[in-house]
């Protein structure tokens, strides 16, 4: 369940920046930086000096996804940015102000995290200035269809062929089903069907295939045979699919063990999933 949290900062007009930061796809000493920016020799690595979002998007608004990601360290610090509008880049002395709107999302509830003493109660109560409830796709399902529609044409898109279309029987597999997993579900589920259908309509034994896959919790199998046949930079897609849900499996879904039995760095992953469809 998405339940954004929003907290305005002063009147924002139209045009201004809109800028998107996830706060769960960075470690904590890159996220201070790239939300409050740095000077020059401020840590290893800082050869000149960076503007931070918070700075860019002044008169605007900053988007700030899984906010319950957020490390308890910063989180005074995005505080003061509420209340102040002001904020000092990392290894700055002069302060910065800032006139910004602030939304934050979170997939979880934060009234837990603040009870376990792991997010800031003054913080919680100060961005839960107004909260608008996304409610999950079970709920929403004459959205099915559009969506589903949706992530078709923008998986032909991206591998550039002809978009293929949903069946009737297909149409009514997916709506039957509740979607536990919400939209990325039914995007992962969209984009691993198209890929099977290869080029032809998706019909209702490849929805049911993979809901049933869904069901059962198992990370798929890789079918090197069918990965032949397939366009190159698709096979190596299906591939890293299998290897990254496998781990994902393995770690009961926890990223940063995911990603090191992959052998890669948490950010790296980040940006695969972002690139299946399962940010």
């Amino acid at each position: 369940m998405m339940r954004p949290a929003f907290s305005g900062c002063g009147c924002i007009l139209n045009r201004r920046p809109f800028i998107i930061l996830n706060c769960a796809a960075l470690p904590p000493e890159l996220l201070e930086s790239e939300l409050f920016g740095h000077e020059r020799g401020a840590f290893t690595g800082a050869v000149a000096q960076k503007r931070g979002k918070f700075e860019a998007s002044d008169g605007g608004t900053i988007f700030l996804d899984e906010i319950g990601e957020l490390p308890l360290s910063l989180q005074p610090k995005l505080l003061r940015v509420l209340q102040e509008h002001a904020f000092e880049g990392v290894g700055a002395t002069a302060s910065i102000h800032a006139d910004v709107r602030v939304i934050a999302t979170t997939n979880r509830p934060l009234e837990d995290d603040v009870e376990q003493k792991t997010f800031r109660s003054d913080l919680f109560y100060r961005l839960n200035a107004f909260t608008v409830r996304l409610p999950p796709l079970r709920e929403r399902q004459s959205d099915v269809l559009p969506l589903a529609e949706h992530f078709l044409e923008r998986y032909a898109q991206r591998n550039r062929h002809a978009s293929t279309g949903l069946s009737a029987d297909a149409i009514v597999a997916l709506k039957s089903y509740s979607f536990p997993g919400n939209v990325r579900e039914l995007e992962h589920l969209i984009e691993r069907a198209a890929v099977k259908a290869g080029g032809r309509a998706i019909i209702a034994d490849l929805i049911k295939e993979e809901l049933a896959r869904e069901k059962s919790g198992a990370p798929g199998i890789f079918d090197a045979q069918a990965a032949e046949g397939m366009p190159f930079h698709e096979s190596i897609g299906s591939r890293e699919r299998y290897l990254i849900e496998k781990a994902l499996k393995a770690s009961g879904g926890n990223k940063s063990d995911a990603a090191r039995r992959l052998g890669i760095h948490r950010r790296l992953l980040d940006e695969k999933l972002a690139g299946l469809g399962n940010r």
